[in-house]
């Protein structure tokens, strides 16, 4: 008889895995994404004093809502609820519009800020997490250092994550690819526009100077800032009505819905990522459900994830006993 006849039959595994990173960030983006920090942040700490100097008027303010609303429901609806969850379809024009909006938040290019959001949720909180504030531990000290790491640390220390194995769609997107490539030219477009809107506006040098001020520098530090307490405050301090995955920590904290246009009911949205409304309970305001909502209406977008009475309730915790 064939002893290959007693031989185990052989089987396929298919392809490996890809890696979950790419290697390091280069000297020259860890050199601009330090100016693009550290720069902004300075003129948000000043703010209140050049205020106070006279140096803030109502174009200013104008034209910084204009830029902060447009940028941040960029990163909201378009970065986040669609390129990374698919929370709807939309339309080529709509999709090529969020992706630009995106961009103007200078958060990062659109396929590796999805690359990493989509490996955030494959592994919140624990190994493998991009920017879990509980990496360093539950100590006092271990907790102080994962806020601040999950909060912008990250940003300087991280393993780029593998775009083939979280974005393959976004890759395979001329459009998305095209805007990714341009974002170098954006963070320009969106630094430099509300000194230029400004100076028209006033026909003044100091409008242009005060628009910059407000409008560029100071709307992207606090843009950034509630972006990123996203991804360290509301994993540690607030309320989990609903189960999520063990281990997982997100949390609603109601103080930033406002300003995060509804980002912060965190909680809803790691029970049910692909859900396009993250405020779903009474009284939880969510502007970007409502932007959702409204484009929907004028058939910009479709086949919209809407929450569902029974399947909200299912995820509700259950109470003890």
């Amino acid at each position: 008889m064939s002893t290959a006849l007693l031989e185990p039959p052989q089987t396929n595994p298919g392809p490996a895995p890809k890696p979950l990173t790419v290697g390091k960030q280069s000297l020259g983006v860890l050199i601009a994404l330090g100016a693009f920090v550290t720069v902004p942040f300075l003129a948000l700490l000043a703010a209140v004093p050049v205020a106070w100097g006279g140096w803030l008027g109502w174009t200013d303010v104008v034209i910084g809502l204009v830029f902060y609303v447009v940028a941040g429901l960029g990163i909201t609806v378009g970065f986040h609820r669609y390129f990374t969850h698919g929370s709807f379809k939309a339309k080529r024009w709509l999709r090529i519009t969020l992706a630009l909006a995106g961009s103007l938040a200078i958060e990062g290019n659109v396929i590796q800020w999805v690359a990493d959001h989509r490996r955030h949720h494959a592994f919140s909180d624990i190994e493998g997490d991009p920017h879990s504030p509980w990496r360093f531990g539950t100590s006092v000290w271990g907790l102080t250092k994962g806020l601040l790491y999950a909060h912008v640390g990250w940003l300087f220390h991280r393993d780029l994550t593998n775009q083939e194995r979280f974005t393959p769609d976004l890759l395979a997107d001329k459009d998305v690819r095209r805007i990714d490539r341009l974002f170098p030219l954006l963070v320009v477009v969106t630094m430099v526009s509300p000194a230029l809107i400004g100076g028209l506006a006033t026909w003044s040098w100091q409008g242009a100077l005060t628009a910059f001020f407000w409008a560029g520098l100071v709307r992207v530090a606090l843009l950034h800032h509630i972006t990123w307490s996203i991804n360290s405050v509301c994993h540690v301090y607030g309320e989990r009505p609903f189960e999520v995955r063990q281990g997982d920590k997100a949390s609603n904290f109601w103080p930033l819905a406002i300003l995060s246009f509804g980002e912060s009911w965190h909680n809803l949205h790691h029970a049910d990522p692909t859900c396009a409304r993250h405020g779903v309970l009474r009284g939880q305001i969510d502007i970007s459900a409502r932007v959702i909502w409204l484009l929907e209406k004028t058939g910009a977008v479709s086949n919209v994830r809407w929450p569902k009475p029974d399947r909200i309730a299912a995820k509700l915790v259950k109470p003890a006993g």
